[in-house]
C-alpha cells in the first residue's frame, strides 16, 4: 500500500449496551497519538445465527427461552482474549490494510474455538482500526471506506409499531415502519417520521393503553391485527397533514419464519383470529395474496421477509410478482451467509438484502455482502443490530456504500437517535438529499 501506519497497541474493554447487558468496546492506537474506537452491539454473530431469529431481541432473553448469548463471562473472556492473544498478531500490521487486518481477526491457526474471542470483539476492533485509518487521514469514516462515490443519504425506515410472536398484542407481522418519499433532504423526512410517531403515541393514549416499546424503540401496543394496526399507523399520518402514498410510506419486516408451522407447512396468524382465538393459516401462494391484498389497502413500499427463509420457490415466485412495485427484501432469508446470497441471486429470490452489521465478524465481512448485492442490482438496505450501543457506524457504512435505506429504530433513545444524528451531520457535509 502507498500509505503505512503502524498499529501499536489494541485494547478490548467490556462495556454494557442500551439495555443493560454486557457488550465490547475496542480502541486501536496507530502511530504515535492516533486512536480509533468502536462499539458493538451485543448481538453476537456465529453459526447458526439465521435459525436463532430474534432471540436477542427486547431487553432480555427470559422470554425467548435458552441460554443468552450475552452472558458478562463470555464477554469478558472474549476481550481478554482480544487483549493477550490476537492483539499481538495485530501489532505492527499497517493500519490502512483493513483487509489484512480481518485476515487475522477470523484467522484461527493457533487458536482453539474456545480461545477464539466472540464475534462482536472482532467487529469492534475492525472498526477501531478503520476509524484510526480515517483519523489519520483527517477524513471522516464514510469518506474513508466509500471514496467520492460517498455522496447521497440512505432513506430513514423508522420503526413506529412492532409485533410478532415475542409481542403480546395481536400485530402478527414484526414491526411497521414508516419512510418518507420524494426528493427532500434528510433532516425533513426524518421529522416526518418522527411527527408520525408521536402522534401515534398520542393515539394510544387517547385509547388508554400503555405506550410500551420494544428493543428497537416502536410500540408494542395492541391496536388489532395486522390490518387494524396499519390503518391507525396511517390516521397517524393523516393527523400530521401528511398524504400516505405521496409524503410517507409504510414499510413493514414480516419475519416469517417466526409465523411458519413447519409440520403443518403453513403460515399462522394468530391476530386474526378474533375473539374466538382461532387463527388463520396461509400456505406460500395464499401469503403472496395477502401482500398484495395489504398493498391494495395501505402505501407500502418494502416488504421484509414476506416468507420462511427455506422456501426458495416461494420467494422466486413472490419477487416476480410483486417485485417490480415493491421491496422484497432478504434479511433471515440470506442471514450473512455469500453462498445463500448467490443462490437467491441466481433464481431471484428478493430484489433487496437487509445487511444487518452487527452479524458480521469483520468489516471486510460487511463489504463483500454488499458488494455482491449491488452488483448482482439488488437494493440494499444497512440495518442496526439487537442491543445497541451509540455507536454510529451503521450510518458511515450506509453512506459509504450509497445504501437506498437505513433501518435504526424508532426516533426515541439515544442508541437510536445517535445513527439518525450522524447522517444529520453527514448530510451537511454532503449537501445532498436523501431520495426514496
Amino acid at each position: 500500500m502507498d500509505r503505512q501506519l503502524f498499529i501499536r497497541d489494541i485494547f478490548a474493554r467490556e462495556i454494557f449496551d442500551s439495555h443493560g447487558n454486557p457488550t465490547v468496546e475496542a480502541e486501536v492506537l496507530a502511530g504515535e497519538d492516533t486512536v480509533g474506537t468502536a462499539s458493538v452491539p451485543s448481538e453476537v454473530p456465529g453459526e447458526g445465527d439465521r435459525e436463532a431469529g430474534e432471540n436477542t431481541a427486547g431487553r432480555g432473553n427470559a422470554e425467548a427461552g435458552g441460554e443468552s448469548v450475552r452472558d458478562t463471562r463470555r464477554t469478558e473472556q472474549a476481550a481478554e482474549t482480544m487483549n493477550s492473544i490476537t492483539a499481538a498478531e495485530l501489532i505492527g500490521r499497517n493500519v490502512f490494510d483493513q483487509e489484512e487486518i480481518d485476515r487475522v481477526l477470523t484467522r484461527s491457526s493457533g487458536i482453539s474455538e474456545e480461545e477464539r474471542p466472540g464475534g462482536n470483539v472482532s467487529l469492534a476492533v475492525s472498526a477501531a482500526a478503520a476509524r484510526a485509518a480515517a483519523c489519520s487521514l483527517r477524513v471522516p469514516l464514510y469518506r474513508c471506506l466509500g471514496g467520492v462515490q460517498a455522496d447521497r443519504l440512505p432513506v430513514p425506515m423508522v420503526n413506529v409499531l412492532d409485533g410478532g410472536v415475542l409481542v403480546p398484542n395481536r400485530l402478527d407481522l414484526k414491526e411497521i415502519m414508516v419512510a418518507p418519499t420524494g426528493k427532500r433532504p434528510f433532516y425533513e423526512g426524518l421529522a416526518d417520521c418522527a411527527k408520525v410517531y408521536h402522534a401515534l403515541e398520542r393515539e394510544i393514549r387517547r385509547r388508554n393503553l400503555p405506550a410500551s416499546v420494544s428493543g428497537t424503540g416502536g410500540f408494542t401496543s395492541d391496536l388489532g391485527d395486522t390490518k387494524e394496526s396499519l390503518r391507525a399507523v396511517r390516521r397517524a399520518a393523516e393527523q400530521c397533514g401528511l398524504r400516505p402514498g405521496r409524503d410517507i410510506v409504510i414499510a413493514v419486516n414480516a419475519a416469517a419464519d417466526d409465523l411458519y408451522d413447519a409440520e403443518r407447512k403453513v403460515y399462522i396468524f394468530r391476530g386474526e383470529g378474533g375473539e374466538k382465538g382461532s387463527a388463520v393459516t396461509r400456505n406460500a401462494g395464499e401469503m403472496t395474496e395477502y401482500y398484495e391484498d395489504l398493498m391494495a389497502e395501505f402505501p407500502i413500499c418494502s416488504i421484509e421477509d414476506p416468507l420462511g427463509a427455506e422456501d426458495w420457490e416461494g420467494w422466486k415466485v413472490i419477487t416476480k410478482l410483486l417485485g417490480e412495485r415493491v421491496r422484497i427484501v432478504g434479511a433471515e432469508l440470506f442471514g450473512f451467509d455469500i453462498d445463500r446470497l448467490r443462490r437467491g441471486i441466481r433464481i431471484g429470490a428478493a430484489n433487496a438484502v437487509s445487511v444487518r452489521v452487527s452479524r458480521a465478524r469483520t468489516l471486510t465481512e460487511i463489504f463483500e455482502i454488499i458488494r455482491e448485492a449491488k452488483e448482482a442490482g439488488y437494493d440494499l438496505v444497512i440495518s442496526q443490530g439487537h442491543g445497541e450501543t451509540e455507536d454510529s457506524l451503521v450510518s458511515d457504512i450506509a453512506v459509504a456504500f450509497r445504501a437506498d435505506q437505513i433501518r435504526a429504530g424508532a426516533p426515541c433513545g439515544a442508541e437510536h437517535m445517535a445513527k439518525y444524528n450522524r447522517l444529520l451531520r453527514i448530510g451537511e457535509c454532503l449537501g445532498w438529499s436523501s431520495k426514496a
